[in-house]
């Protein structure tokens, strides 16, 4: 089945890929509303909350999303019908991973994030996962509040169609701080991936030297918040307490991350005795334990490059197939990047899927 999941030198897939990042839209406060309790339901009309920012398309950025993927009204992705025919049918999509980016994990009171946060999950598993049977589901929870996440993980997980664990790149703390464990407990013991996204709650700026001026600083950034994390949970042992976890990078790019491996291994050497847990070192580690989607690529823009890049990463099973849909990274249906061999792809566009959520296996048709 692998072997058919490419359609060679086209430049995308054909039937029985797995899309790891497609993003369906909340349209507004009033979808979530049937799925909030009645305090809630009260508490988001006395305060006037109405909307949160999306992470996906602003108004101030008509680009963020692709303009053939723009409906004549409303957001991109708020519609079933429109995944389907943008998403799913045109790329062969056997299975898909929503990850919904609204800002439901943002407010500083623990208690209404998460109530938030359950109704977008339940809003998902009604409105997507139950009438579309090619979708899979990611458990939005809020890292500010680590036991309620846990406590959500294990309610959202009796449903076999949740198939990860989303949380942000940008945190309070880094997330390999032991106040996040039972986060990762959870998703562990239920054979669920964490999936971390760009963007976050901004509860500090994304540099080291305060707060940029524009949103190219602020995308640009990113890389340094994935390696930052990354650091975290190599060094501070979640994978010596957690040996079957895996975290899975979306939108992170690629092209930073074999040269980040080698210093962070360097380092390591030289001051391991401070992390006496962490036996292995730690590009092995993430080699065993990381993921990665491929768009955006952010890579070599050319196949001799792209080689030497792999050459140095020596783990292609690390990369997983993604559209990050309805985001504009490809023409149209060019999901696969030129660069990138051919031999990676029957591994890229499925069986790393299935290897990374293992929950695929169990649902797959």
């Amino acid at each position: 089945m692998a072997s058919d999941a490419v359609s060679a030198g086209t430049g995308y897939p054909k039937a029985g890929v797995i899309d790891v990042d497609i993003h369906p839209a909340v349209p507004d406060m009033a979808a979530l509303r049937p799925y909030l309790d009645a305090h809630w339901r009260e508490q988001m009309t006395v305060r006037g909350v109405d909307g949160l920012e999306s992470m996906l398309w602003k108004p101030s950025l008509p680009i963020s999303a692709r303009p053939d993927f723009r409906p004549a009204e409303g957001l991109p992705g708020a519609r079933l019908d429109q995944v389907r025919r943008d998403a799913l049918d045109p790329f062969g999509t056997a299975l898909a991973i929503c990850n919904p980016l609204w800002g439901v994990a943002v407010p500083f009171a623990e208690d209404m994030a998460m109530a938030l946060c359950r109704a977008m999950n339940d809003w998902l598993a009604e409105e997507w996962l139950a009438p579309e049977p090619r979708l899979r589901g990611a458990i939005v929870v809020p890292p500010q509040s680590p036991d309620q996440a846990a406590a959500e993980i294990d309610r959202c997980a009796r449903n076999p169609r949740f198939v990860s664990v989303l949380l942000p790149a940008m945190t309070e703390q880094p997330l390999g701080r032991r106040a996040h464990r039972p986060i990762m407990a959870a998703a562990e013991r239920h054979g669920l991936p964490i999936t971390i996204h760009a963007g976050g709650l901004y509860r500090h700026p994304p540099t080291a030297t305060g707060w940029p001026s524009f949103h190219a600083e602020d995308h640009a950034a990113q890389a340094n918040i994935f390696q930052s994390q990354l650091l975290s949970l190599v060094y501070e042992g979640v994978f010596v307490d957690h040996p079957s976890l895996k975290v899975v990078l979306l939108d992170a790019g690629l092209g930073w991350l074999p040269q980040f491996m080698w210093r962070a291994t360097k380092t390591w050497r030289g001051l391991r005795a401070e992390v006496p847990w962490l036996k292995q070192n730690p590009a092995d580690v993430m080699r065993s334990h990381v993921r990665l989607s491929i768009q955006p690529l952010q890579g070599p823009p050319d196949a001799e490059g792209m080689e030497r890049l792999l050459a140095h990463l020596a783990a292609d099973q690390m990369l997983l197939y993604a559209t990050d849909w309805p985001h504009w990274r490809f023409e149209g249906e060019a999901a696969i990047p030129p660069q990138l061999p051919t031999r990676l792809l029957p591994a890229l566009c499925r069986d790393n899927a299935l290897e990374t959520y293992p929950r695929l296996k169990e649902t797959l048709a």
